[in-house]
């Protein structure tokens, strides 16, 4: 019910009980924007716990955070001094770890890479006791790991916000830049636009398919038989579509999908844990490259995203080093986005 999903995303009342869900923590007061008061002390899991309002909030503090920090003339605002965030990395990734880091720093916080080598997660040590442990040390908690069971755990026993950076389910940061990028091409009403997804249902489809639609725009769905989306959330995506006047079209063929698209996008087909699956998947992905002739089928003017890294087998360098591509700056917002949730969730401004 309502009540159980919203408590699913609150931080816990105590360090002590380590389990237990209450008040947002004295620490965490301070003022921020109507529209973002209410991530103040939540967890950031997936795109579809956010209001059409919160996730237009965040978009809006990104752009902020761009306009403001992009000039070093002056001293910048440090909100986030005295604050630190552990960051637990199961999976590598450059864009994540560089981004966060970095967006951490200028905010004036402390930033701490835990990799596989420095924590294994819910071996050594269990998820709950990591979750306790490191809510006593840092004020946010960010994890990239290959089970979304173990966000879960984590966010279920930690008393500081969790921020889900990947998990095999959802993806929510790159939904927010890549929402970023579109925005500075377009404008910042994206409403009936129309997204066109080429390549494998995975957590990146999942998000990107989530907030399109709540941003009101159509989405197209063009993915191999046995790779579609999570049939649960593309019911969601669904009903999120009905009611911000968007459509889902849901196909097999690539053309199909790309025809009448603002916006063109792919990713691995071969992610992190599946280099066994390599030959069998480029095989079953054959037609889905998106290349100069595919895009032709789009609008014009249609634009290019990938959240990187790429292989050519996904899309020609013809495409993505082309005008239409918007991959560079979408890659960049990943550092301006995340800084926004940070501060979203501890409850500061600039």
């Amino acid at each position: 019910d309502e009540k159980k999903d919203d408590e699913m995303f609150s931080v816990g009342k105590t360090a002590f009980q380590c389990m237990a869900k209450g008040n947002v923590p004295a620490r965490f007061a301070s003022s921020v924007s109507k529209s973002l008061a209410t991530l103040e002390g939540q967890h950031f899991m997936s795109i579809d716990q956010l209001s059409n309002d919160e996730l237009t909030g965040l978009l809006n503090l990104s752009h902020q955070l761009k306009a403001t920090y992009s000039d070093k003339s002056k001293a910048l605002p440090k909100p986030l001094d005295g604050h630190s965030m552990s960051m637990i990395f199961q999976k590598r990734s450059t864009r994540t770890r560089v981004s966060t880091e970095t967006g951490m720093s200028m905010l004036g916080g402390h930033a701490l890479f835990l990799g596989p080598s420095d924590i294994q997660l819910g071996v050594n040590e269990s998820m709950r006791d990591t979750a306790c442990v490191l809510s006593r040390f840092n004020s946010l908690i960010l994890a990239r790991v290959f089970a979304h069971s173990d966000i879960t755990e984590l966010a279920e026993y930690s008393t500081v916000p969790i921020i889900n950076a990947l998990s095999d389910l959802h993806h929510p940061l790159q939904t927010l830049a890549d929402l970023m990028a579109l925005q500075q091409h377009f404008g910042m009403d994206l409403k009936g636009k129309t997204v066109s997804w080429v390549g494998d249902g995975n957590n990146v489809l999942h998000d990107l398919m989530l907030g399109s639609v709540k941003m009101g725009m159509n989405m197209h769905i063009a993915t191999p038989t046995g790779y579609e989306p999570d049939p649960a959330i593309l019911a969601k995506t669904l009903e999120l579509a009905a009611e911000n006047g968007a459509k889902v079209l849901s196909t097999k063929v690539a053309d199909e999908a790309v025809a009448g698209a603002d916006v063109v996008v792919t990713d691995t087909w071969v992610s992190m844990g599946q280099e066994d699956e390599y030959a069998k998947r480029v095989a079953e992905f054959d037609g889905y490259q998106v290349n100069s002739d595919l895009m032709s089928k789009a609008n014009p003017g249609a634009v290019f995203l990938h959240c990187l890294p790429r292989h050519p087998e996904e899309v020609t360098d013809e495409v993505i080093y082309s005008d239409a591509s918007l991959v560079f700056p979408e890659a960049e917002n990943r550092m301006w986005t995340v800084m926004a949730v940070m501060m979203a969730q501890l409850g500061k401004s600039i």
